[in-house]
């Protein structure tokens, strides 16, 4: 009871929207799934065919202070909001259910103030994020300069040094974790790691004897192709430590380490020069944009003149952004301080940098297969893949594989091969008339 100009009145304070209220109100009455929440209140069809539970008000903080999809998997990688069916080792279907349909509404004039009340009401805070949750890139300062040294080596390690056997059961026996190129619809992923570096060679136009540089080499499949299959010697740089231990490891068990040296260091370590081809398989996503030109000018100050160059990388489809990373789950849990553009930005480069650009080729569906088949590896795999690696590791995999799969499939990242040559001054390219590796 309170009294006002000498009246007495009763006060009465409407309840702020429900959680399946605000729900309704960002999605519509028409929603396409069964959403609940822990304060009890649901909405939409009972016969829906997914289900969405958030089960407590930390999920909806992370929501409500990261309104976007690195608030989503915050919710989902701490168990506060379930999705039901969802195959956690690949969500594809899921993904795609709900960028297809369910997307946010504008509000309108008379839901703003709703919306307004139950956020006043709710009074969100940010919580304690998730453990695989890398720090953002103002706090990353703290560990140096973006693309320094040892930033860089940190970057790494966190994406690549989850677990060889890990990565045994995502990637199957070729352990290649770069863009395949499918031979037919039908082939499989073995046999899409073989074309590709397979390729990656013929492009490169290696014969016995030469000497060749794979950059960024991981668990040296490049180098282990070229040296088995075309007879060259060849040495593979990586800044993961466990990459580096599995790739020697298998080349020594292979009777191949005498030809071919899988190094642990930055590839700005490397001092040897005068080799007749470079490749550079999926490392170009973690220079920044910035550096293109030290890069490119390091990898051609490699070669001898009429020397090759493949650079093979994930690339955006258009020139319109400058490479900074994200601030999205990407960034924050998968490749920290990574950063795309396009290709013409990187031809652009190359050229600026003394390269003859000869051909590239855009792989993008050969991405989404690739993608998709590593989901299929994961999902079969599921129980070690998280005995190996932790339920969280576990479902970042899921969700960023998944999603990378959708993203090349509808054109938001497409993955670029470009191939060019230390042309000498006498214009001697070392190519054809014609390309000879498509037959």
């Amino acid at each position: 009871m309170t009294t006002l100009l000498g009246k007495t009145t009763t006060s009465r304070t409407t309840p702020p929207p429900s959680v399946a209220d605000a729900f309704t109100l960002v999605f519509g009455e028409r929603v396409p799934v069964r959403f609940s929440a822990y304060d009890g209140s649901s909405t939409g069809a009972g016969d829906a065919p997914l289900r969405l539970e958030l089960r407590t008000r930390r999920g909806l903080d992370y929501l409500l202070t990261s309104p976007n999809s690195l608030g989503l998997a915050r919710a989902y990688l701490q168990g506060d909001l379930v999705l039901e069916p969802f195959d956690e080792g690949d969500p594809y279907e899921v993904l795609k259910f709900l960028e297809d349909g369910l997307q946010p509404h504008r509000p309108t004039l008379s839901e703003l103030p709703e919306l307004a009340r139950f956020v006043r009401g709710h009074r969100p805070r940010v919580p304690e994020l998730p453990k695989e949750e890398t720090p953002g890139r103002v706090r990353r300062l703290a560990h140096g300069l973006t693309h320094g040294r040892a930033r860089d080596a940190e970057a790494i390690h966190h994406h690549y040094d989850v677990s060889n056997r890990f990565y045994e059961l995502l990637l199957g026996p070729s352990m290649a974790y770069t863009c395949a190129v499918y031979p037919s619809a039908d082939a499989s992923l073995e046999t899409a790691q073989e074309e590709k570096f397979d390729l990656v060679c013929r492009k490169l136009g290696l014969r016995p004897g030469m000497r060749l540089l794979d950059v960024g080499c991981g668990w040296g499949g490049m180098v282990r192709h070229a040296v088995l299959n075309y007879g060259v010697t060849a040495i593979g740089v990586t800044l993961s430590e466990e990459q580096a231990s599995w790739g020697a490891a298998r080349m020594e068990r292979e009777g191949l380490a005498d030809r071919g040296v899988i190094r642990h260091g930055d590839y700005r370590d490397v001092r040897e020069s005068g080799f007749d081809a470079v490749s550079s398989i999926g490392l170009t996503e973690h220079v920044g944009v910035p550096n293109y030109p030290a890069y490119f000018r390091f990898l051609r100050n490699r070669l001898r003149d009429g020397g090759r160059l493949l650079n093979h990388c994930i690339t955006r489809p258009d020139n319109q952004h400058p490479g900074v990373p994200s601030r999205g789950f990407i960034n924050r849990y998968v490749f920290p301080d990574g950063g795309l553009t396009g290709s013409g930005t990187i031809v652009e480069v190359m050229e600026d940098e003394g390269f003859e650009v000869r051909h590239q080729e855009n792989l993008r569906e050969h991405y989404a297969m690739t993608t998709r088949d590593w989901c299929r590896n994961l999902s079969a795999n599921w129980d070690e893949a998280v005995a190996q690696a932790g339920l969280g590791v576990a479902r970042v995999w899921g969700l960023y594989l998944a999603g990378s799969r959708l993203s090349f499939e509808r054109n938001r990242i497409q993955l670029h091969q470009v191939l060019a040559s230390k042309t000498t001054a006498e214009g001697d390219s070392g190519f054809g008339l014609r390309p000879t590796w498509l037959s």
